[in-house]
Order: C-alpha cells, then structure tokens, then sequence
C-alpha cells in the first residue's frame, strides 16, 4: 500500500512538473511583438523577439512586413544586425491627416544578421512608428525568419474572435486602443500609454505582445506550482505512515 502511494504521488508530480514546461514552452515559441504604447495617435516603440531558430538553424535575416494602416517607422539599430527598407508606391497620392500628400510608404524593414543568430539565444529588434487612430483595430506584421536551413514565415491571422493559438505561425500584432486624453501623451517618441490602455492593447509578444497565447499558460503554471506543493505533502505523509503489521 506505502509503494502505492509513493508510486502515484511520483507520477503526480512528475505530470504536473511536465505540464508546466509545456505551459511555458507555449507562451514564448512565437515571434511576437511588444508596444511601449497602444494608444490612438501616440507614438510607439514596437519591439519583436525572436526566441528561437528555425528547427534548430540560426536565424540569418528577418523582414517584417508593415500594415497598410502605416506609411513609415524608424527602425532601431542593432549592432549585430544590418538593416534595409522596402518600399510601395502608391498608384494615387495618399492624402495625410496634415492634407499633404505621399507617393509611397515604406512596406518592410529587413533585419540581416552579421553573425547567424544562434537557434538557442534570443534577440529583439525595434521600431518606432506612430499609433494610427484606429482605436479597436488590430494590425498584424507578417514576419518572415530566415535561417541557414528552411524559414518560418509569421504570417497567420486567427479568425475574429480566436485565439492566435488557433494557428500554426501567428503574425505579431498591436491593437490600437482609445487615444490619451489630452495632456497626458507629450507627442515624443516611446511615449507610454496608460496602463489601463496597454492592458486593453493585447499585443501579440513575449509578454505584452502575446497576451493572448500567454495567460493559459501561467494559469497552467500557476496550477503547476499549486500541484507541487500538494504533491510534496502527500508524499511526505505517505513516507511517514507506517502499515500496522
């Protein structure tokens, strides 16, 4: 009977333990984005992390593809990294809120590794855009990483409503929320939105970026760590219980 239990407390937190590896592992496989700000007009530092390689490969080059909400950004520059822009033209001018006038946008920022990124170490790469006033929408950035062998294009986009964990390879999002109120954005760039907003935002990222994905998974490591402590005990009664003979 002690062999029993002692057996099934072991396998208990065993599962629990491998659970909440799993749980992890989810919440930070994606390449996602994370925005100092979400709010309508303001200005933003939007950052990707890129956790991994390509099926063990380093990481050699990644282009994000920008939204057609956005004209321009100005990348930040990563000395491991050199740093290309694509560009669109635009068939009509576009007419900006200030009534001049573009003739195309930029379309892509391409990041090329001057050393392959290790496939078990992890990098970030910022923009700085400004937040177009389209409070609720969401804007996605198919990103395309490229590795020694193969690639992984980050361009899925969930059905209204699901999770980005209803596909395979989730492009990295930012969803605009209502604009600050007056007085509170002073209009430089990386201004931080309230964190009511950047709560409201649920980027899609490491964190902030894949809110989504990620509070399943410490829900799950919660639970995990709750399961442990339990465990633990049952053992410990378990070992000093003695059959009576």
């Amino acid at each position: 009977m002690r062999f029993s239990r002692t057996f099934k407390t072991t396998l208990a937190l065993g599962a629990t333990a491998g659970l909440m590896a799993l749980g992890l592992g989810a919440a930070s496989a994606h390449v996602d984005a994370t925005p100092d700000s979400t709010a309508a007009n303001s200005y933003s530092l939007l950052t990707f992390s890129v956790p991994h390689g390509c099926s063990g490969s380093p990481t050699t080059s990644l282009k994000i593809t920008l939204p057609e909400e956005l004209n321009s950004v100005t990348p930040t520059v990563n000395p491991n990294w050199t740093i290309s822009e694509s560009t669109e033209k635009f068939a009509t001018p576009r007419t900006l809120a200030d009534g001049s006038k573009i003739t195309e946008r930029t379309s892509a920022v391409t990041y090329t590794a001057k050393t392959p990124l290790d496939p078990h170490q992890r990098d970030t790469f910022t923009l700085s855009l400004q937040v177009p006033d389209t409070a609720g929408k969401t804007l996605y950035f198919p990103t395309l990483q490229t590795c020694e062998k193969g690639s992984t294009d980050w361009k899925d986009i969930p059905a209204a409503g699901a999770s980005e964990d209803s596909v395979q390879s989730p492009a990295p999002s930012l969803t605009v929320t209502a604009a600050v109120a007056a007085g509170a954005d002073h209009g430089s760039h990386g201004t931080t939105a309230s964190s009511a907003d950047a709560a409201a935002g649920g980027a899609s990222g490491e964190n902030a970026g894949n809110d989504g994905a990620a509070w399943p998974a410490w829900l799950g490591f919660g639970a995990g760590v709750a399961g442990l402590v339990l465990g633990g005990l049952a053992f410990i009664r378990s070992g000093r219980t003695v059959s009576p003979k």
